[in-house]
């Protein structure tokens, strides 16, 4: 009963197996395949071609050795030698042709593949990337494609040339004596189970092997991204201990997968072995008592040795599918994973000339955490609004929401009057420029940083906004000046100069709505100065919001919204937040030591934007600090 049940088990899970793997290949075939189509076929072609002079090879052996050689017939032997050169020449010209036109089509194929996934890729949220890290997603774009490049050379090499040499192969078996190739066979039987217990072994082992290279991928990109603070906080030995550990497991997880990938030829091997042993105590009495040729036996046991070479191929492919399938599904997973952010369904124009931005009453949860709460504020059209508060008051999260990069759970976020939800994604972000501390640049030349790609960009607007964003102030010192190529992230420039050519390509995009993170916090005062000129001539006739530590870079704001823990608690200009003498004036007072509100009055002006029970927590914390002896 137990072994009945597990035999069950089995031809189920080979069931399945066997409907995913025609999925796979139906998928790789409707999407990216079949445009090849024609190309494929002439490949296919020429792969019967190759296949088939093998059969011919064999079946030469018998003219060869009952006319030539046993027969001693001298006119034979040129015929026969120009047939067998004949069928290597083709053989030779075959195998070229197919292989060039199979890599083509490979390439391309890879090519739209990487492409698509790529595509697919950038289109996920933010939420998408929070959770699929850098090092993973360059391993399904790399490592898994370039198993789909081998499924194709080997399934396509196995159905047009090995399967092709196997009929021919055994057709010249069959047609020297049917009885000799049934014996030769007759270990076939024994292959089935051990077979399908081995591809799904392989399966499981390479899904590891893909999981534990995207893991790798992490590791490396993390390190190189953070080299410095590695090398400040002597983390070399620990982050090389991390990725050794993470690289056995990977090379004991790949052995164990090539020793199952290998076992499939190597049973048919074995089968090969019991079959020819098997043909030469049958067939070798048929031999000795004249029933048949030495040229038969020659020609059969050619087409034999033959036809288990492309029979050991065709069972390797089944190993190599089951490596690389496991790649396959990865990339199908990716590229079905569907935005959690939806266009709109009829989306409207997005609204002209200079906006207003507005939020209402906007929640947002990560999870369970409640990241905003209950968000109402609104940044006058053609005017600077500004956003303090601490880490992690919600700041940065509102730049988000405006650009759509995530979409709240409760509220309304509203451009020009228009729901953010209404207008397309392309149009929503074409009215927003973004300059942030991280000054994002790419490793191409410095023009090719400002333009992105732009061909309706001429010379003097070019100079102009290069002008205006104070890159002209460093150009002349740059080797190849515009055509110096920057470096990876901008590297061969400093941080002030990556803000300023970051600033020129806001002036080049010339949209109504500025949006400014952090744009001078990681420059020194000289830098800052130069940059915050950029800005003010930036900002100049457009919608601004600015989120700042430093407030000075905010004094002359037209309004100030005053942001903790994802609320808003308080609005007003400088002056206005300063009389207020709330949280505000305590981060004023704080950075530039004006002598204004202790400790203690600071903690009682946050009071008041707090809920019951932190309110009381931080009255009971205010009185202990008022019995504590002031220094």
């Amino acid at each position: 009963m137990t072994q009945t049940s597990a035999e069950n088990d089995t031809a189920q899970a080979a069931a399945r197996d066997k409907a995913q793997a025609r999925g796979l290949v139906l998928w790789l075939w409707r999407g990216y395949l079949h445009k090849h189509v024609w190309l494929l076929l002439v490949a296919l072609v020429f792969m019967a071609i190759e296949g088939s002079m093998l059969g011919a090879l064999s079946y030469m052996m018998q003219p060869m050795f009952d006319q030539v050689f046993m027969q001693g017939d001298g006119s034979a032997l040129a015929w026969v030698g120009m047939a067998i050169f004949s069928i290597f020449a083709g053989r030779a010209i075959a195998s070229v042709v197919q292989k060039v036109l199979l890599t083509r089509i490979s390439q391309h194929t890879a090519a739209d593949v990487r492409t698509t996934l790529l595509d697919r890729l950038m289109a996920q949220d933010v939420a998408f990337h929070k959770t699929h890290p850098p090092g993973y997603l360059i391993q399904r774009v790399q490592t898994d494609v370039a198993s789909i490049n081998q499924v194709w050379s080997a399934i396509i090499t196995g159905a047009g040339r090995d399967a092709i040499s196997l009929v021919v192969l055994m057709g010249v078996a069959l047609n020297v004596d049917w009885r000799w190739t049934l014996v030769a066979c007759i270990g076939l039987p024994v292959l089935v189970l051990p077979s399908l217990v081995v591809q799904r072994f392989v399966r499981r082992r390479s899904r590891e092997v893909r999981d534990l290279g995207a893991r790798l991928a992490t590791r490396l990109d993390e390190v190189f991204h953070g080299i410095v603070p590695i090398k400040l906080n002597r983390l070399e030995s620990y982050q090389s201990s991390q990725f050794r550990n993470l690289t056995n497991r990977l090379v004991g997880t790949e052995v164990r997968a090539a020793i199952g990938a290998a076992a499939i030829p190597g049973l048919i091997d074995i089968m090969a072995g019991l079959g020819f042993l098997a043909v030469l105590f049958y067939g070798g009495g048929e031999i000795i008592a004249g029933e048949k040729t030495v040229g038969q036996f020659m020609a059969f046991f050619t087409a034999m040795i033959f036809a288990f070479e492309p029979l050991r191929r065709l069972g390797a492919i089944s190993g190599l599918w089951q490596v690389a399938a496991a790649g396959i599904e990865r990339i199908r997973e990716l590229m079905d994973a569907e935005p959690t952010l939806r266009e709109a369904a009829a989306p409207v124009p997005p609204p002209s000339g200079t906006p207003d931005v507005a939020l209402s009453d906007v929640r947002l949860f990560y999870g369970e955490a409640e990241i905003l709460r209950g968000v109402t504020m609104r940044a006058e059209a053609g005017k600077t609004t500004a956003i303090v508060g601490a880490s992690g008051a919600g700041k940065s999260t509102l730049f988000n929401l405006l650009t759509r990069l995530v979409d709240p759970q409760h509220g309304h976020v509203a451009v020009g009057g228009v729901d953010v939800t209404r207008l397309s994604v392309a149009d929503l972000r074409g009215l927003f420029s973004v300059v942030s501390q991280d000054a994002l640049l790419f490793d191409e030349t410095l023009r090719e940083n400002v333009v992105l790609g732009r061909t309706d960009v001429s010379d003097a607007r070019l100079k102009e906004v290069l002008d205006a964003a104070h890159v002209s102030d460093f150009l002349e010192k740059l080797p190849d000046g515009l055509d110096t190529e920057v470096g990876p992230r901008g590297s061969n420039l400093s941080g002030g100069q990556r803000q300023r050519v970051v600033i020129a390509r806001a002036l080049l995009r010339d949209t109504p709505v500025l949006l400014l993170d952090e744009a001078t916090s990681a420059l020194d005062a000289q830098s800052e100065t130069v940059v915050q000129a950029a800005l003010d001539r930036l900002a100049a006739g457009r919608t601004t919001l600015v989120i700042a530590h430093r407030l000075s870079t905010v004094r002359e704001a037209d309004r100030i919204v005053v942001m903790d823990k994802g609320r808003v608690v308080d609005e007003g200009t400088h002056d206005e937040l300063i009389a207020h003498d709330g949280i505000y004036a305590g981060l004023y007072h704080l950075q530039f030591n004006t002598g204004g509100p202790t400790a203690e009055d600071r903690l009682a002006a946050q009071t008041v934007a707090d809920p019951p029970r932190t309110r009381r927590r931080r009255t009971f914390v205010g009185r202990l600090l008022s019995r504590l002896p002031r220094l």
